[in-house]
């Protein structure tokens, strides 16, 4: 969200004075040492697993929301890798005020030992170094947050739902979870994890991992599943717990739990669908945490408890999509994990390939290739804007904040990849493939490489004849599409498309439209096959007729709002603020207020707004 507000107000107020550099003691990084062959390095961290390795981080947290921040301690037990002894561990920190450092060989008995706390990078944070005792097994960091830190976000009562109590939640990927925890903030360094939180009495506290108990404001958690530290979740407020099956349940405020229940009452469901479809369901529980509006994506997975935007609870359950993708990452992204940001794609396009997968087989293969539609084309529009560099699955991040790499490039571009492959070798054998690929890559990170290299042997070798067809280094290492890059297609589009288009062209009139079975889907097809200057007058003939701004599903009135934005419906403007003040999403706030600024009443208006 921080990222968010800044990229607005650089789009609002190009003069703006850059962000400063995170504050830190200002002397020199340790440097490079080098890599073991074998060792993939992550360009995003400044820590040394490849001769010191966290296996396991415990926290003793105190969440304070009156100075906003989080107090207490992290233990972290090491592995000593290097055949040096007297190696130096090196953790990644941002904007983390560092009182003390201890070291044990025991895990019980500590003794304080030297550090250094590197000097400050915009990207990157700061390094802190502890030196070791040869015996040293454990080390334990005290420490306290700043009230800024970019992997939490600290909201006022009238910022929930309920307003009446404040909240809290982290927001740990890409590499924020170095604001809130010391540690190895790598993708391709897995760690167990435990917890004691403390919250104030009122509140309940819920986290990424097994609840094993709690009493007023004191809460235990234990992740016993080795992941990467973006999947370390903590949030904190006034929650209530409903079950939605044997393994499956919601956690949301008191104003939205029943709503949120109904809308994922078909959670249990999508679990066992994908366990046929993938093998079993490795983590135990699969909760759901409805966070309050200002959660600026639209989910995150983080194991046991993914945390989801209100803004998919239409009423009609048509946008459970989102909870398809983000179960789907229990087993591509959590299960198997990008091993660097470079890799990212192996999270998301395999994750939006079994979200697919998944809505067809709950809701039918033309639901899913309406979902498939949609996405293909709003791959062409983005790649349309972006650099070639940014196109490429494989990317290049050297130098670049992570979440450059965050386009729709690696979930779009990679699904229409893995569908390829599906529809060159068959969906049987394609499954087939992806139930052993997830088997023989379990808890551990991998490369693209590594990919490719299980590809070739399990996949490729069936048919030489038909791997000649999958042409492997465009799809991976350069921009575009590939020519024989697949087209999804909805048979229910086509009339849509006709419709606004007769309509459009004055041959026919809104009174003998059959709108009343439309799916979400379709109507965002409606909206987007309108040409883009309707004129106000049009506009509104269309809000008459079917009440669009009023919409109360979100990404209607998101396609909506940017529609009476760029014809200057002044009858939707009303909304449009409300909008824009109220949901905290990124995948509507950013292309919403990048409309606006394109003339100057609209970039008036976006700064009134904002």
């Amino acid at each position: 969200m921080k990222k968010l507000r800044w990229l607005i107000l650089l789009l609002l107020f190009p003069l703006v004075i850059p962000i400063s550099s995170m504050r830190g003691t200002q002397k020199p990084a340790p440097p490079a040492r080098p890599l073991p062959a074998n060792t993939v390095h992550d360009v995003h961290s400044y820590s040394n697993p490849q001769e010191v390795r966290v296996r396991h981080v415990d926290l003793n947290l105190h969440v304070e929301f009156e100075p906003k921040v989080f107090s207490g301690s992290a233990t972290l037990t090491l592995e000593r890798v290097s055949k040096d002894r007297a190696a130096r561990l090196i953790l990644d920190t941002r904007a983390l005020n560092i009182t003390h450092v201890w070291a044990s060989s025991n895990g019980q008995s500590f003794t304080p030992t030297p550090y250094t706390l590197g000097a400050s990078d915009a990207i990157l944070g700061a390094p802190l170094t502890i030196d070791l005792p040869d015996d040293a097994t454990t080390v334990k960091v005290q420490y306290y947050t700043s009230p800024g830190a970019s992997g939490v976000q600290w909201l006022e009562p009238a910022q929930t739902a309920g307003k009446k109590f404040p909240f809290v939640y982290t927001q740990s990927e890409a590499i924020h979870a170095r604001s809130w925890i010391p540690l190895q903030d790598t993708p391709g360094v897995r760690v167990t994890y435990s917890a004691y939180i403390r919250t104030p009495p009122n509140l309940m506290a819920v986290m990424s991992a097994e609840h094993l108990e709690s009493s007023k404001g004191e809460y235990r958690f234990q992740m016993r599943q080795a992941i990467p530290s973006y999947l370390i979740a903590l949030a904190v407020g006034d929650l209530r717990f409903k079950p939605l099956g044997k393994r499956t349940g919601i956690y949301a405020e008191p104003p939205v739990i029943a709503k949120a229940a109904f809308e994922f009452a078909d959670t249990e469901k999508m679990v066992e669908t994908t366990e046929r479809l993938y093998g079993p369901y490795r983590w135990g529980r699969y909760d759901i945490l409805v966070l309050p509006p200002s959660f600026p994506y639209g989910g995150m997975e983080n194991p046991r408890l993914t945390f989801a935007t209100p803004t998919v609870l239409a009423g009609d359950r048509s946008l459970v999509s989102l909870v398809a993708h983000e179960l789907a990452h229990s087993w591509s992204g959590n299960l198997v994990t990008n091993a660097t940001w470079s890799d990212f794609w192996l999270n998301e396009g395999f994750t939006t390939y079994i979200e697919r997968r998944i809505i067809e087989a709950l809701y039918g293969r033309e639901r899913a290739e309406m979902e498939a539609t949609l996405g293909r084309r709003d791959l062409e529009e983005e790649m349309a804007e972006l650099d070639e560099r940014d196109e490429i699955l494989h990317i290049d991040l050297n130098g670049r904040d992570p979440d450059a790499g965050s386009t729709g490039v690696p979930y779009e571009k990679g699904v229409l990849f893995l569908r390829s492959l599906e529809e060159t070798f068959g969906r049987a054998n394609f499954d087939k493939f992806l139930r052993g690929y997830f088997a023989h890559f379990a808890f551990q990170s991998i490369t693209t490489a590594d990919f490719a290299a299980y590809l070739k042997q399990h996949l490729f070798q069936q048919s030489t004849a038909l791997a000649a067809r999958i042409p492997l280094e465009e799809w991976l290492e350069r921009p575009g599409l590939p020519a024989s890059a697949p087209q999804p297609k909805a048979v229910a589009f086509a009339r849509v498309e006709q419709q606004a288009h007769f309509w459009a062209e004055k041959k026919l009139t809104l009174k003998q439209f059959t709108t009343a079975r439309w799916s979400t889907q379709e109507w965002l097809r409606f909206l987007q096959s309108l040409p883009d200057e309707l004129g106000a007058a049009r506009m509104a003939e269309l809000d008459e007729a079917f009440h669009l701004t009023q919409s109360g599903n979100s990404e209607i009135a998101f396609q909506w709002l940017l529609m009476a934005i760029r014809n200057r419906y002044e009858a939707a403007y009303p909304r449009l603020e409300d909008f824009l003040t109220t949901i905290g999403r990124r995948k509507f706030l950013k292309p919403l207020y990048e409309e606006l600024v394109k003339t100057p009443s609209g970039r008036e208006r976006a700064q009134a707004i904002y």
